[in-house]
């Protein structure tokens, strides 16, 4: 012990805050921010929280609950009002569905952890709720809307990872190109349909396919019956 340094009862330090599920995924959300996905594990967050790991799972299961805990908490970054009150239903639901797609793709890790994860906290929540609501304003029948919106889900949460997998890829470029140089040396008389449709295959924004892509699945949301409706 240092000269001078008297020691210091355990009874005279400060008491640590009592553990809540709040406090558990803020500390993880921070961690995934300053760190990255792939850090937050029970162990490396009890370290944080200067407790045992099994003190934690009292609150979290285990990582994958944890890691739709910290998808939760960032969904709260999705506008759901995302278009101005004066716009159609089919408006505001396509800006809300790009608003929740652009919010993973500032976290490339978790827009990959989102494609097996399955968050059901509020945001995730409230997310469903305005997505639900807005379909139903189309007319269609609501067994229909409520199959839809996993579709709609899937579909935003899936163009995400596939960016944020390009992103972190550094062969993903180069993937690419020797994709698009495979389609434009595609010989004429073996794929001719490749050939007449290179320009569109390869042309549009990503923005502009996306949103078109939302449309393509609202219009056959909306429009097909389910199975046993059908029969």
């Amino acid at each position: 012990m240092p000269a001078g340094k008297e020691p210091v009862s355990r009874r005279e330090r400060p008491a640590k805050p009592a553990l809540t599920r709040q406090w558990i995924v803020n500390t993880a959300v921070r961690i995934m921010r300053d760190e990255g996905l792939d850090k937050v594990t029970m162990r490396r967050l009890a370290k944080e929280l200067d407790t045992g790991p099994a003190s934690l799972y009292v609150y979290v299961a285990n990582t994958a609950e944890l890691h739709a805990a910290v998808l939760d908490a960032l969904l709260g970054e999705v506008d759901l009002y995302a278009e101005d009150a004066g716009a159609g239903w089919r408006d505001q639901l396509v800006a809300v569905l790009t608003s929740y797609t652009l919010a993973l793709f500032r976290h490339p890790q978790l827009a990959r952890s989102a494609l097996v994860a399955r968050p059901s906290g509020e945001n995730y929540l409230n997310l469903v709720e305005r997505v639900l609501e807005l379909l139903s304003r189309s007319g269609a029948p609501g067994e229909q809307v409520a199959w839809g919106v996993d579709s709609l889900l899937q579909y935003a949460t899936a163009t995400a990872a596939e960016h944020a997998t390009q992103e972190a890829d550094p062969a993903g470029g180069k993937e690419w190109d020797a994709f698009t140089r495979a389609l434009r040396d595609a010989d004429g008389t073996t794929r001719p349909t490749i050939k007449a449709l290179l320009p569109d295959l390869l042309g549009g924004s990503g923005s502009a396919r996306m949103a078109w892509g939302f449309d393509v699945l609202i219009n056959g949301i909306t429009r097909t019956p389910l199975p046993d409706a059908a029969s």
